[in-house]
């Protein structure tokens, strides 16, 4: 704890989502601590994206920018897919604002060459318009046994994304450099939470991160996907808030 005060935590959103997906958990997480789930630039309703060139470092500096308008100087910061690159960014560029780290369905590493050339594809049909929408964004990404009413909101959400956020999206992930390095030196405590049926950063991926980082510990979410806040609320807000209880 910080002055015996579990620090603030702070979750970013997947792509191509928004801070809703983190509904389901909000009020369990919010009773333990404060958090904060702001919509990333160009998504829901975050800021818009603006002239910037893609990089994801943009996203992260304007989450540095909400913890100094909040006056948090330290806080857990935590993602999910994207969310995760954007917490490794800060942990890369400011490790000094992190007071411990949450890791869900993603990755430390950046692409590789295949990799990147589908990121580039993608970002080239959504310049066209061409981009996949409601369940056809979200089919790739969830388990095949996620319900139908889950499936519905995120793909509600995902459909509201314009197509040069997509675009911009898909260009800054695969400009993206590899975080293993900061990840290896971390000194505050870390959890990694992954789908046992995440099809996109599978298991293997995240006990690799668990394995990195010193004091990290690994939780495997039985039957979801690449969207584990969403498909399993209970399970992703137990762990969050069991890891906060043994750590913080």
């Amino acid at each position: 704890m910080i002055g015996g005060v579990t620090p603030p935590v702070v979750l970013l959103h997947a792509f191509p989502l928004d801070s809703r997906m983190f509904d389901a958990i909000r009020p369990a997480v919010a009773a333990r601590t404060r958090l904060l789930t702001p919509d990333l630039r160009g998504f829901g309703a975050g800021p818009p994206l603006g002239a910037a060139a893609p990089d994801l470092t943009v996203l992260a500096d304007d989450v540095l920018a909400e913890l100094d308008a909040a006056g948090i100087d330290r806080a857990i910061v935590g993602g999910v897919s994207m969310g995760g690159y954007i917490a490794l960014n800060l942990l890369r560029r400011h490790p000094d604002r992190i007071a411990g780290l949450v890791l869900a369905d993603t990755r430390s590493g950046a692409d590789d060459d295949a990799a990147r050339q589908r990121r580039r594809t993608a970002a080239e049909r959504a310049d066209r318009g061409e981009i996949a929408a409601g369940p056809d964004a979200i089919a790739p990404l969830v388990a095949a046994g996620t319900s139908d009413l889950i499936r519905v909101q995120l793909a509600a959400i995902a459909g509201a994304v314009p197509a040069a956020t997509i675009a911009w999206g898909q260009r800054a992930m695969a400009a993206r450099p590899d975080s293993t390095a900061a990840l290896a030196v971390i000194t505050v405590p870390v959890l990694v939470v992954v789908g046992d049926q995440d099809a996109v950063t599978p298991p293997e991926v995240a006990r690799q991160l668990a394995a990195t980082a010193p004091e990290a510990e690994l939780v495997e979410l039985a039957g979801s996907g690449h969207l584990t806040p969403a498909e399993d609320a209970v399970g992703f807000a137990d762990a969050l808030i069991g890891w906060l209880s043994r750590r913080f």
